[in-house]
């Protein structure tokens, strides 16, 4: 068991915001992998969502070391870097969360609405433990 480090209160609306973050993962070959992603944190864990089959699902599965990165939309030069280890993967409660995000960053509360993958892809829930957390600005 890691030993989880607390967001500081200062730098949490950089997570409960709709702030796209970025999301690096290390890839088979050790090369960071980045990808934009929707994120919030329960108070414990940096949640993450995506579906089955995706690069960073598969990085995150095989190897748990990740850094999240959110830049303050409002002034750059404040930020939050997260790294951190994937404590859980779970479908259980995966669509909910993934229609959660939705609402945060879009306002609407269904994912799926206007999504053709409605049924064909499975998603994952990741939780991530902060094992060290980065806060600027």
């Amino acid at each position: 068991m890691v030993t989880v480090q607390r967001i500081p209160e200062s730098y949490r609306d950089l997570l409960e915001r709709p702030v796209v973050v970025s999301l690096a993962t290390v890839s088979p070959s050790g090369q960071p992998q980045v990808t934009p992603v929707w994120v919030d944190y329960d108070g414990t864990y940096v949640r993450v969502n995506s579906a089955r089959g995706r690069r960073k699902v598969g990085n995150m599965t095989a190897r748990s070391q990740v850094t999240v990165l959110a830049i303050d939309p409002d002034n750059p030069y404040r930020w939050l870097q997260v790294q951190g280890s994937v404590e859980e993967i779970t479908e259980d409660g995966a669509v909910d969360h993934i229609n959660q995000l939705s609402l945060k960053y879009t306002g609407e509360p269904d994912y799926y609405k206007n999504n053709p993958m409605r049924g064909k892809e499975t998603r994952v829930m990741f939780k991530i433990a902060p094992t060290n957390v980065v806060a600027a600005g």
